[in-house]
């Protein structure tokens, strides 16, 4: 635009000193501010500075962001979420930051402070009374329910955040949600002025509003938690000028949350905080010279900032209001290096507001399910009803695939929104198909990890104490063909460290010539090597040996440790609990009733021993929980929290509303929808990615099985995936197990 500071296609590079005739267009967003903008033009015109500056009146903050977008203004300070939307959703960059004090730079802290008497962590806060500066303010609001969301602390279904909040918390104050409609609980421990006017107002007429007022909140007992900021414990603690509440007030008495589930001295703000806060920035369009709008508000800054000056920047007290055009308590204006909303607002900021902003005008009003099966798709249409009726959102459909992988094809397409998948399924869906996990599954109440450990099991002997270096030649106990623990991932691993090495892709022969002889029991082998059987035993009359079934005797984990117990085999890949569950009196069966856990060892992947109750250090990989899988774009709190409000209802097998989310023995099928096994959907927390969902030593092993180049693969078909490709290639006509 001619005349205009933005640098259009035909603009030089850097204008030059003299810009007589430009104009930069500022964005306010009341009277008093526009009039202070007015001020402000006349000071710079006065001064000599230029380009000279135009005042644009807008109604909000978001409407002076349009009117950049829209070319009609050119800049405005914002805070950090308007920072971040602004980033995010019409493409504006930050290129001014302002300063507060030079202990903390461009930035200062979100904190959470409890008396030092109390026993709350922030993995506690559930059930606790919570105080806050006020309804959407950054360090009050913003920053703690963000981070409580997206560390999945505090789940949200439908967006409903204030809802969240009011059944998260025993009870809040949050100035400004009285015109809510969840006032009574997050209004319930506001008191309004002497009077008991102004309850729950955002105004200083409520006493509990604003730093201070969030912090008296806690330091009365009203509430067990204040959410505020770094310096606002010290700033009415510890001193005899504060008001009458805070003159008995020590610092002392006080301690600081921090993420790890620790405690901190209020001093320690720097390290245990909820995040960083960034500073207020000018935020301009993306084609706009920052370096330009610096100078400018330089050289203004440089005559107008110090006592005594015609003009103040950083006063807004001749207007009767705060933080008009820039915050009051800027000391000083900076340029901002990176110019992107990421890096100025900061890794810890950028997760809060990941968390927090829900639109729900952009969620979808169902969330489409992917079935696999008739009995699927009977349990899944009796979910979507259950869920109707206790109108929990977005609503469910189920739609009909032919395999997972159709699922992940229809997904990625947008068709389909979420499935719920296995180990090698959540890796070819992430790397194929570029889905990510939003919820996943928990089989044991002491469980933490949602997963168990592959291990490598043998018996104690000094005399005979090879490691898993020196496994060429020995005899190997496997539960079975296709079992990922027994199978999938030590082949995996042991083709990764390059001790297998399969030719034309032949994995079962290089397993056969690696090991000495084997059990792995199979369904229907077609050129099978004859030693992968030679171990096993059948059931007790010496038929069915090697069937993939329980007739013979060293099926399954519990089967394969037995095969290494009686001496067929040398070392038995199994789940870490398979020993636990078959030794110590845990397994009465003749074969295992007098077996001692101290009598077996785990083989290490570095070449040592350990215990068998190290196997969270001594392991071939953690197999990960079953995961529900969607595309990046879609919001993945809302499917966990419509999961976490769905289990609380039908997740116990004993509940009374007529509808089990983890059972499904009423559809005579097994792991519908959700393992039987579950107890409890889980949020992903920072495994955010399916790598970060499979772990490093799970996705090496795949990737040592997948690393075999299958000449045949184009050809065979384009909707297997490329494990149980290379599975069925290598096997013939083998038949993994599911």
């Amino acid at each position: 635009m001619p005349g205009r500071l933005g640098a259009g296609p035909h603009s030089p590079p850097s204008l030059p000193p003299a810009l007589g005739g430009m104009e930069v267009r500022w964005c306010t967003t009341s009277d008093p501010e526009q009039q202070k903008c007015s001020d402000m033009s006349k000071a710079f015109r006065e001064a000599g500075i230029q380009p000279s500056l135009l005042c644009v009146q807008g109604v909000s903050a978001d409407h002076c962001v349009q009117l950049i977008t829209a070319q009609e203004a050119d800049a405005i300070t914002l805070d950090g979420g308007a920072i971040y939307e602004a980033g995010k959703e019409h493409g504006l960059k930050p290129v001014v930051g302002e300063v507060y004090d030079q202990e903390v730079g461009t930035s200062y802290y979100a904190v959470a402070v409890v008396k030092r008497s109390s026993h709350v962590t922030i993995n506690t806060l559930k059930g606790v009374k919570s105080c806050h500066t006020g309804i959407n303010r950054t360090v009050g609001w913003n920053v703690p329910v963000g981070y409580l969301v997206e560390s999945s602390r505090l789940s949200v279904m439908g967006c409903d955040v204030l809802k969240a909040v009011s059944d998260y918390f025993g009870g809040s104050c949050v100035p400004g949600a009285g015109e809510t409609s969840y006032s009574e609980s997050l209004c319930r421990l506001c008191r309004g002025d002497a009077a008991g006017e102004g309850v729950c107002d955002k105004s200083p007429l409520e006493r509990y509003y604003d730093y201070s007022g969030a912090f008296r909140c806690l330091a009365e007992g009203a509430g067990d938690v204040a959410f505020v900021k770094h310096s606002t414990v010290l700033e009415n603690t510890d001193g005899k000028t504060l008001p009458s509440w805070g003159q008995e007030l020590l610092s002392q008495d006080f301690e600081l949350l921090c993420r790890d589930g620790s405690r901190a001295d209020v001093t320690e703000w720097r390290w245990c905080h909820l995040a960083r806060v960034p500073a207020h920035a000018v935020v301009v369009r993306a084609d706009m010279d920052g370096g330009l709008i610096f100078r400018l508000l330089n050289e203004g800054q440089l005559l107008f900032s110090r006592e005594g000056s015609s003009f103040q920047m950083f006063s807004s007290e001749a207007y009767g209001q705060k933080n008009l055009l820039f915050k009051d308590t800027t000391s000083e204006l900076v340029p901002i290096a990176t110019q992107t909303y990421e890096a100025w607002l900061g890794r810890e900021y950028m997760h809060a507001m990941k968390g927090l902003l829900c639109d729900p005008n952009r969620l979808p009003r169902y969330l489409r399910w992917c079935v696999l099966s008739t009995p699927e798709i009977q349990k899944c249409g009796d979910m979507a009803v259950a869920f109707s009726r206790q109108r929990l959102q977005p609503e469910i459909h189920c739609v009909s695939a032919d395999s997972p992988e159709h699922c992940m094809e229809r997904i990625q397409a947008g068709q389909i929104d979420a499935v719920t998948l296995r180990g090698e399924d959540i890796y070819t869906a992430g790397k194929m198909y570029g889905l990510v996990p939003a919820a996943g599954e928990r089989y044991a109440a002491e469980d933490r990890s949602n997963s168990y450990f592959v291990v490598a099991v043998v018996k104690r002997n000094s005399s005979y104490a090879f490691t898993m270096d020196e496994l060429r030649g020995k005899r190997s106990c496997h539960p079975g063909f296709g079992i990922p623990a027994g199978w999938e991932v030590p082949v995996g691993a042991l083709i990764q460290k390059g001790f297998i090495r399969p030719q034309d892709c032949d994995v079962l022969t290089a397993v056969s010539e690696f090991f000495s002889a084997s059990c792995l029991p199979v369904n229907n082998p077609k050129n099978y090597p004859s030693s992968l059987c030679e171990l096993c035993v059948g059931d007790e009359q010496g038929r069915n040996k090697c069937v993939g079934n329980s007739q013979e005797r060293y099926y399954g984990y519990s089967g394969a440790f037995r095969c290494l117990v009686e001496n067929a085999g040398e070392v038995a890949f199994i789940k870490h609990t398979t020993i636990f569950d078959n030794t110590n009196g845990h397994n009465t069966e003749p074969w295992a009733a007098e077996l001692k856990s101290e009598d077996y060892e785990l083989l290490c992947p570095n070449g040592a021993r350990a215990e068998v109750s190290q196997f969270e250090a001594c392991n071939l990989a953690q197999m990960p929980s079953h995961a529900v899988m969607v595309r990046p774009d879609t919001n993945i709190f809302t499917v966990y929290g419509l999961l976490d409000k769905a289990q609380d209802l039908f997740g116990d097998d004993h509940n009374k509303n007529g509808f089990k989310m983890f059972d499904s023995s009423d559809y005579h099928g097994q792991d519908l929808l959700f393992k039987d096994a579950t107890i409890r959907a889980v949020p992903v927390g920072e495994k955010t990615t399916y790598r970060d969902w499979l772990g490093l030593d799970y996705v090496a092993s795949l990737e040592g099985m997948l690393s075999q180049q299958c000449s045949g693969a184009a050809v065979t078909a384009s909707r297997v995936p490329p494990l149980l490709l290379l599975l069925s290639l290598t096997a013939g006509l083998l038949r993994p197990f599911p």
